[in-house]
């Protein structure tokens, strides 16, 4: 519209801060969202996604256009809201992580398919990975245990000892390594903080003795709280096209890039990256990224604590 002042999304939240319940933004979120992602909006997506009423449809996409977003066009035929090429949101700005995320939620069977922004419109699956189920009351345990700043008692079936035996932790936080959760926890057999699978915990027990244990406990977990950074770069091997593309994937600019990770998960980033061996070890075509501090990096020695 010629001659309109733009509102930017910091600008629209500030002046409707207080002034909407959250349901409502939720879905004037959602109108917006749809545009975006869909090009497309009516009031039947609104009465399938939030269960609200055709009037209350209505009023909400009404609420809407009274933010003026530029590129929005009525489709009498398909009686539905179209967004041009020229549409640029006005409550908030897009964001792709979340929008894939809804998708790979549906993809590992969390959340419907309907339920997502696309509401199953588009194509997509995931490569599967294998399910790691957990037991909720252990989950709950370990929660309860990390909240009250409490030891707990466990079965633990480690991967160096042929039967499962009982263990006395101290959960400090949780843990996801790409495949595994993990309680990171103290062990008060090695007197070190490890890293315990979730799966293979049973028969979790407050421990009586809480208090008395750790009060002998290191109240830091040094690795923990620190964080190293991975400087990555291209593989070397690669074409100037290939490593164009790489530098595309993983954000990486100006010949190098960076990933801020806890010393404690080190271990399991490397490994995940490619990168807790040589370059030469796989070709580039398999290796796309290489450690530019490796020597730093390995100075630290870090070593897998999963028991």
């Amino acid at each position: 519209m010629v001659g309109k002042t733009r509102r930017t999304p910091e600008s629209s939240a500030a002046s409707r801060e207080g002034t909407l319940r959250w349901s409502v933004e939720r879905r004037l979120a959602f109108i917006e969202e749809r545009l975006f992602w869909l090009g497309e909006v009516n009031r039947a997506d609104l009465i399938g996604a939030f269960g609200v009423s055709a009037s209350q449809a209505s009023q909400d996409i009404a609420r809407y256009l009274e933010l003026e977003p530029d590129g929005l066009a009525y489709d009498k035929s398909a009686k539905r809201y179209v967004a041009g090429a020229d549409f640029r949101p006005v409550l908030a700005a897009p964001d792709a992580a979340r929008f894939l995320g809804e998708l790979r939620l549906a993809g590992l069977g969390i959340l419907p398919a309907d339920a997502t922004l696309l509401g199953g419109g588009a194509p997509f699956d995931t490569a599967p990975i294998p399910e790691r189920r957990i037991d909720p009351y252990v989950l709950r345990a370990v929660l309860a245990a990390i909240r009250a700043r409490q030891a707990l008692v466990v079965t633990y079936q480690s991967m160096r000892r042929e039967k499962p035996g009982r263990r006395l932790i101290a959960p400090k936080a949780l843990a996801f390594d790409g495949f595994r959760w993990h309680a990171r926890a103290f062990d008060f057999e090695s007197r070190e903080f490890r890293d315990f699978v979730l799966g293979r915990m049973t028969r979790p027990a407050a421990d009586l003795r809480s208090e008395r244990r750790l009060a002998d406990a290191p109240a830091r977990d040094a690795d923990w709280e620190s964080f190293v950074d991975l400087v990555i770069a291209p593989h070397p091997g690669l074409t100037r096209a290939q490593a164009r593309a790489i530098s595309l994937d993983y954000g990486i600019q100006r010949g190098s890039g960076r990933i801020r990770v806890r010393r404690a998960l080190l271990f399991y980033a490397l490994k995940r990256l490619g990168l807790d061996v040589p370059p030469e070890t796989r070709p580039p075509n398999e290796q796309h990224i290489v450690l530019l501090n490796r020597e730093e990096i390995e100075r630290l020695k870090p070593a897998a604590q999963q028991i």
